[in-house]
């Protein structure tokens, strides 16, 4: 090789090490990088420690206006006039109260239940716009790395010492991981989505696969995806153990922040679009670790046990437990089945559910609701289930487009946003026994209430699944 081109090889950086580096202030004797941090988003869930801790070392917030608090996980969907005082756990009532008395003895700005703007974190960032490329992000969260979509750097942080110091200092110690490429080309198939695409990733690196890596998703279906199907791709990185998922700014990025309020506007907007321009990874640079896969070959897929990995086209079965080579693996799938009460070679669409839930950070914007009353329109659902918006203003926008009379006149409830049953909290779960199909991105044992069983799937494959009343191909309920 010339040396020209291994120059441009050792200079050739991943939009990764780009964003990270520019956020570097020190680096520590022992390897960790202090990062600044460009905006942080907080939740009630935890977040309270850390302000308990702060009160104590009499410190205050270094840029309270680069925090957003949003309550979000403990709301209640429905009956909110009631405010507060109209939740009836009296521990949740006080998580909610004092997420409120936090982030005002602080000086943060809050998006309380009443809040027009109101939402889940995950969606609401985007949505206004304040999720941006080229930043660093955290949150007390570990869905955080949803914003990383944007073309950010978006990172969990603990709900005590690591958010305590994010909001003292404005940033945070952290060891930088190894990278990782997912390459995705081709076209989807009909009723294939980004949840089937994330689901098919998941299932081929396992839960661990991704941990200590940054994965950057890249190729022509992800370029060819809408901002809220990337959005649901980066949600997932979690589940497959990666704490940083992100998609390079183009275009469809750009187009989609024109149209957000806390965008930036005139000669501001034109000095970020060209340094956003510069961020994506450059040719030849080297990832510590690449996987590849073919868009054709993604089905349709639902989950079948207690971990996002144990999926499976929806056409296929239940596996057994003694067809896996692993001895652990076959444990865990054993235990699985043992919980999701499902007997090995059961084809996946005779699996029979009880009720179903559309919503959370996964699935939640319009785009999901949109699919998922493309297919119930005209229908009526043979289980109960519930539709939760992601955000209030997302909420408006589906009335505005008459989507929550397809929901209602199906027989779903229409409820205000909020985390609702994807973390199973104010009686908002699935009963003991009963199996749900279900837009969320977790499935382990009583994730949405002691004993459920929750099948996770595409906000069309959960419609499906509402009017056939079991786990359903979609692509049997819709024309070609």
């Amino acid at each position: 090789m010339h040396m020209e081109g291994i120059d441009t090889m050792l200079s050739a950086r991943t939009l990764f090490e780009k964003v990270w580096g520019e956020h570097i202030i020190v680096t520590s004797p022992q390897g960790e990088d202090l990062l600044y941090v460009d905006f942080n988003y907080l939740n009630e869930g935890g977040s309270f420690l850390a302000f308990d801790q702060l009160r104590l070392e009499g410190r205050t917030s270094r840029r309270p206006e680069q925090h957003l608090a949003i309550t979000d996980h403990y709301l209640p969907t429905i009956n909110r006039a009631a405010g507060v005082e109209g939740i009836p756990n009296p521990e949740i009532r006080n998580v909610v109260a004092m997420m409120a008395g936090n982030a005002a003895d602080f000086g943060l700005p809050h998006l309380n239940m009443h809040h027009a703007k109101q939402g889940i974190a995950h969606v609401v960032g985007p949505e206004l716009g304040i999720s941006q490329p080229g930043m660093l992000i955290t949150c007390n969260d570990s869905h955080t790395a949803t914003h990383g979509a944007m073309g950010a750097c978006a990172i969990p942080v603990g709900a005590s010492n690591q958010l305590r110091h994010v909001v003292a200092t404005q940033t945070v110690w952290m060891k930088r991981p190894r990278t990782m490429r997912i390459t995705i080309d081709g076209a989807l198939g009909t009723g294939v989505t980004a949840k089937d695409v994330i689901l098919s990733i998941i299932r081929q690196t396992g839960i661990g696969g991704g941990a200590g890596y940054a994965f950057e998703y890249a190729g022509s279906t992800i370029r060819g995806m809408s901002m809220e199907g990337r959005l649901t791709i980066c949600n997932m990185s979690i589940e497959a153990g990666a704490r940083i998922g992100m998609i390079a700014p183009d275009d469809i990025t750009f187009a989609h922040l024109a149209q957000c309020e806390r965008a930036p506007k005139g000669e501001h907007w034109d000095r970020a679009l060209a340094y956003w321009r510069t961020l994506p990874t450059d040719p030849g640079a080297v990832f510590d670790r690449e996987l590849h896969l073919d868009a054709a070959t993604v089905a349709p897929m639902v989950t079948w046990g207690t971990s996002p990995e144990d999926c499976s086209p929806i056409d296929g079965v239940v596996p057994d437990p003694s067809s896996f080579d692993d001895h652990e693996r076959s444990r865990h799938v054993g235990r699985a089945l043992e919980y999701m009460q499902l007997i090995p070679a059961t084809p996946l669409s005779e699996i029979r559910i009880d009720r179903v839930f559309i919503g959370s950070c996964t699935n939640s914007r319009i785009e999901d609701l949109r699919a998922a009353a493309g297919v119930l329109r005209g229908r009526k659902v043979a289980v109960p289930g519930m539709v939760s918006a992601g955000s209030s203003e997302v909420k408006r926008q589906a009335e505005a487009e008459g989507l929550h009379r397809i929901f209602l006149e199906s027989g779903l409830e229409w409820r205000d946003s909020g985390c609702a049953m994807c973390n199973g909290s104010n009686g908002e779960i699935v009963g003991p026994g009963q199996r749900c199909a279900s837009t969320t991105n977790r499935n382990f044992e009583g994730r949405q209430g002691r004993n459920a069983m929750t099948h996770i799937m595409s906000p069309a494959m959960v419609a499906a699944a509402a009017i056939m009343g079991r786990l359903t191909d979609v692509r049997h309920l819709t024309s070609p």
